[in-house]
């Protein structure tokens, strides 16, 4: 690490042992980093003491030129304060919210007779907000369900007007620009979709009962029968909506996942054993962050944009820093431990949605992360991006050949398959072909002074791998290649020299893609292997029958194409093709073979 600037030397000399924030500053006078600390002194002077690991903390570190500290009381205040001047500043290496789009939300206006409609705009002061809904979906199932039971007007503006419109006569509105609904029953419908969107149904459901009661008691049997139909309708929608046990209530649950680049954190707020809302936020990790800081990240930006939460969170781990009069609960069984792992696959899936997505507009970035995610599973110092892959094959110890499959950047390269004839073992030697082919293989690239390989892939267990590997120390080239082999049996993958094998998820794409190398070589093997056992086979009859030579034997086979088809060809036939004399021979000679 190079030599601290004197000026930051002074500056970490008069550091206080206390709570606070910090700014790091580059040579322009820009926030780069914000960060927060529970003693500033110790944590600030960490940047400098120590050479540090993280490629981009030593990048950070070459551009700082000023630092200023903000005091705090304690270490909650500066997490709160933390993320104030992350959001003012945007430092560039710090962890950010990607965050570009504008989710829904659903609007009750704050007007006499109010309309409730779906907007991109919140305007608090205007209008009462609920959401954002991060499925449009969602969103629309609720206003679906809020107009089927309501009827609540939808113009713009209100005008008294002689005779109502359509929407009155669908039923999709009171008519309250003519009267034919005081303001206290619209009103009353208001408050009972406010509470639908607050995800207070069962109340919505005793008020209904009660006002069903009432016009029952005064013989009003049609409006009776209104409340009973809304009673059902939204009966039916909590019976749908219920996901875990209806005595689950007012909770928020975070999910976390995250990968090389963000953090992805899903946020589930749960009433009467229903998610009434949802949302998965995308944190971009632009510095080495733990994932306590992507979860407070998290939990404060949705208590921002809800304007509260649940007196309970449910988290995946207990964070370090817990507020005084926050319940953070780690559930391990029951209910809410299911809850926890809805909202954990909520994330989950979103990310592997994002990847998707991501593969589907540049189908080469998919490769180069499938060959990352092999490399570190194999522990390999350079990208796989060349994987050859051998395969031996015989017939009961006879025809022995080998077959080679080239991978390049996680793609089949079919011009660069290669076929071997094993030349010097006799009889079925399956380590001993497979040692002659890797050592062929690879003098006569060094001879021909081609790139090798990064990865060699054998098919077949330690035995085949063990004798694959004799002949790169034979070439002296054990330190410039990478060698695994793929058991048959469990398709496990061993490396040289490990009893144990390489744990991969059968399920991933780096399993999935050594499993594609394996299944194309066999292909190209097997059919090689066909061709040249057909081939011998059928040279073999024909050059034993007696005065067939090459000449007569390439005429029956290009009129007949195969040998059982001139078995089953009649004297005559043949006789046309080679002649009285010799088709009486042949007949006699096949039929005894």
């Amino acid at each position: 690490m190079k030599e601290t600037p004197e000026n930051i030397k002074l500056i970490l000399k008069t550091l206080p042992e206390k709570p606070g924030v910090y700014r790091f500053y580059d040579d322009q006078g820009t926030v780069i980093y914000v960060g927060k600390a529970k003693r500033l002194k110790r944590r600030v002077s960490s940047y400098f003491n120590k050479d540090q690991d993280s490629p981009k903390v030593r990048m950070l570190v070459t551009k700082i030129r000023d630092i200023q500290t903000v005091v705090v009381d304690t270490e909650w205040e500066a997490l709160l304060l933390e993320n104030s001047m992350i959001k003012e500043f945007k430092p560039k290496y710090n962890i950010m919210l990607k965050d570009d789009k504008s989710y829904p939300w659903i609007a009750v206006t704050r007007e006499p007779f109010a309309r409730v409609f779906p907007t991109r705009r919140p305007d608090p002061a205007t209008m009462r907000l609920f959401g954002p809904y991060s499925s449009v979906k969602q969103m629309n199932i609720l206003l679906d369900l809020i107009n089927e039971m309501f009827p609540i007007r939808n113009c713009k503006t209100l005008k008294n007007n002689d005779r109502p419109c359509m929407q009155y006569q669908i039923k999709r509105c009171a008519g309250p620009c003519c009267g034919l609904i005081t303001a206290e029953e619209y009103q009353r419908n208001i408050e009972q979709a406010v509470q639908i969107l607050r995800g207070n149904r069962k109340e919505v459901i005793r008020q209904l009962r009660e006002e069903m009661m009432r016009y029952a008691d005064e013989w009003k049997f049609e409006e009776a029968a209104e409340m009973k139909r809304k009673i059902g309708v939204l009966e039916n929608f909590i019976v749908k909506s219920v996901v875990v046990n209806p005595s689950l209530t007012n909770l928020d649950a975070f999910g976390i996942e995250e990968d090389d680049s963000c953090f992805y954190i899903s946020f589930l707020r749960v009433v009467d054993g229903a998610v009434v809302q949802a949302q998965t936020l995308e944190i971009n990790n632009r510095l080495e962050t733990t994932r306590e800081d992507a979860l407070w990240t998290a939990i404060l930006e949705i208590r921002e944009r809800l304007g509260s939460l649940s007196p309970t969170l449910l988290v995946p781990f207990e964070p370090i820093l817990i507020p005084e009069g926050w319940v953070l609960q780690v559930p391990q069984r029951g209910d809410k431990h299911k809850l926890l792992e809805l909202a954990t696959r909520n994330a989950n899936f979103y990310m592997l949605e994002k990847k998707k997505r991501q593969d589907l507009a540049d189908p080469e970035r998919r490769n180069i992360r499938v060959l990352q995610a092999l490399q570190e599973a194999l522990g390999m110092k350079t990208l796989p991006r060349r994987i050859e892959c051998f395969d031996n094959s015989n017939t009961q110890g006879e025809e022995p050949v080998a077959a080679m499959s080239c991978f390049i950047d996680g793609k089949p390269a079919k011009s660069e398959y290669r076929h071997f004839n094993i030349k010097t073992v006799v009889g079925a030697d399956d380590f001993a072909s497979m040692e002659e082919v890797i050592y062929r293989r690879y003098h006569r690239l060094l001879e021909e002074n081609k790139p090798l390989p990064d990865l060699v892939v054998i098919d077949g267990g330690k035995g085949q791998l063990h004798a694959a590997w004799n002949a790169i120390v034979a070439l002296h080239i054990e330190d410039r290649i990478m060698m695994v082999g793929i058991a048959k049996r469990l398709e496990d993958i061993y490396k040289v020299g490990d009893n144990l094998p390489v744990y991969i998820d059968k399920r991933s794409e780096a399993q999935k893609l050594l499993q594609h190398v394996r299944d194309e070589v066999h292909r190209f093997g097997i059919t090689h292997h066909r061709k040249r056992r057909a081939k011998t086979s059928i040279a073999s009859i024909l050059d034993d029958a007696p005065g067939i030579g090459k000449t007569l034997k390439t005429k029956l086979l290009k009129e007949f194409k195969s040998i059982s088809k001139i078995k089953a060809a009649s004297e005559t036939e043949i006789a046309a093709v080679i002649g009285p004399k010799k088709a009486s021979d042949l007949r006699l000679y096949l039929s005894k073979t």
